[in-house]
């Protein structure tokens, strides 16, 4: 398995590939002295398309050959995978589709096809079938997988090169764990540049496979409940992933969806920066002293929200 994972060298490499398409994001202290850490929020949800997901997407699809490139790329995502792909896929004039879920936001769905990217919605037994074929058919193009993929964790995992840069000292990383890409990125990038440093990834409690999943020692099922954190959270981890946390990771966090909402509302109201529910998740382990003491530096992953269902959650 650790040849699965990407190297210090790789994750480096990756940041050349993606400069020019994604931006390096600003590091920031959460302007709340009563939290029980001094906490810092990488604002991910700054990029283009507001979200991490650029940084893989982009990694990913830079190391495809040409001949490859001209069939076109397919993702399955319930929204930010699929604007990273279908982003780059405009930037180099090339077809894109995408399989999402019915449950899939509208704000999400629309910001793919105002990117030129054709969106597929099904059920989510069969979205997720997409993620464990890789294909889907009828389309006949390039998967690009949204975590299971060794270079898009390499491009996520330029988000530690800067948390380093920036804050060498930071004692823990909190990062949303939804298929597992960004947590496994981030965390094979600090193993190598700060081995001492805590890495814990965050769920929400509606649907939290992983936690359990890491006690048990193998994959476990859980009821999924669809909520306004729709960025992350599935039934069930895929093995391979699972198997690189295991060696990765600290633990698994849970946060309640109040919560997450409280958190989303105080990034709001003291730091003025809007996110998604998956993007507040991090913050909300934090805040309730989860990740532990020190300087613990939560991932924003993104602020790709619904307005209606934003304004609903402020109230």
């Amino acid at each position: 398995m650790e040849n699965d994972l990407p190297s210090l060298a790789q994750i480096q490499s990756a940041r050349e590939t993606i400069k020019g398409s994604a931006i390096r994001t600003p590091l920031v202290r959460l302007n709340s002295r009563e939290a029980p850490a001094e906490i810092y929020l990488k604002l991910e949800n700054l990029q283009p398309i507001g979200s991490f997901k650029i940084r893989g997407a982009t990694n990913a699809i830079g190391h495809l050959s040409p001949e490859t490139l001209a069939r076109g790329v397919l993702t399955a995502s319930a929204g930010n995978m699929a604007q990273g792909v279908a982003w780059r896929a405009r930037e180099l004039g090339i077809p894109c589709a995408v399989v999402a879920p019915d449950t899939a936001p509208n704000t999400k769905v629309k910001a793919v096809e105002r990117l030129g990217g054709r969106v597929i919605k099904v059920p989510f037994e069969e979205w997720w079938r997409a993620f464990e074929t890789r294909a889907f058919p009828g389309v006949d193009a390039t998967f690009i997988h949204a975590f299971d993929d060794v270079n898009v964790m390499a491009g996520n995992g330029t988000i530690a090169l800067e948390i380093i840069e920036e804050l060498p000292d930071v004692d823990a990383v909190v990062v949303p764990w939804g298929g597992g890409g960004l947590t496994c990125g981030i965390a094979a990038a600090m193993r190598a540049l700060k081995s001492t440093c805590r890495i814990y990834a965050a769920e929400v409690a509606t649907a939290a496979p992983l936690a359990p999943s890491l006690a048990a020692g193998s994959p476990v099922a859980v009821d999924y409940q669809p909520s306004f954190v729709d960025g992350i959270g599935a039934k069930v981890v895929f093995p391979q992933m699972l198997a690189r946390a295991q060696q990765l990771i600290d633990g698994a966090l849970v946060a309640e969806l109040d919560e997450v909402g409280s958190a989303l509302r105080l990034l709001a109201e003291r730091n003025r920066v809007i996110a998604e529910g998956a993007g507040a998740c991090a913050l909300a382990c934090a805040l309730a002293g989860k990740a532990g003491a020190g300087k613990v530096v939560c991932i924003v992953s993104g602020g790709n929200i619904d307005f209606a269902r934003l304004c609903e959650i402020l109230n």
